[in-house]
């Protein structure tokens, strides 16, 4: 069933995951996106960096976020795209091997248009520590059922 702007409500929340963060992934997402030392070359990064070892790019850690984002929530959604991020933060950093997950909460939906509103709702992406390694809050366009 679709979800369209009228069937969100503050306070929804959701939760999927989770995916597994490869050593080859980091590398590889690094090398053509985000191609600094403590997300290219492990020895180094192990040697040298304040982390101890092979980080993601928070790019990366973003990416997988709206990948999670989609799988969970938004593919069953009426959205048309989103007008940005708010809040945008790099917490803790993603190594190999960490299984991330989301969690988001509605905090606000707008309506915009008569054809569309925005929901505001903050996405929290954590580790299989329960660490929260980055979270944003979204500015979804969702369309209306009316106008549908």
């Amino acid at each position: 069933m679709t979800t369209y702007f009228e069937d969100v409500a503050v306070g929804d929340t959701f939760e999927h995951g989770d995916y597994e963060v490869t050593r080859e992934e980091i590398l590889t997402f690094a090398e053509q996106y985000d191609p600094q030392w403590y997300h290219t070359d492990p020895e180094r990064a192990a040697e040298e960096s304040p982390y101890g070892g092979l980080i993601a790019s928070g790019w990366h850690t973003a990416s997988v976020t709206m990948r999670l984002l989609v799988d969970g929530v938004l593919d069953d959604a009426a959205v048309v795209g989103a007008k940005g991020v708010d809040e945008l933060r790099w917490r803790v950093p993603v190594r190999p091997g960490d299984v991330l997950r989301i969690e988001v909460e509605v905090e606000e939906a707008i309506p915009e248009r008569p054809e569309r509103g925005v929901v505001r709702p903050r996405i929290e992406t954590y580790n299989g520590d329960s660490d929260c390694v980055f979270s944003m809050v979204g500015n979804v366009m969702y369309r209306r059922r009316d106008a549908a």
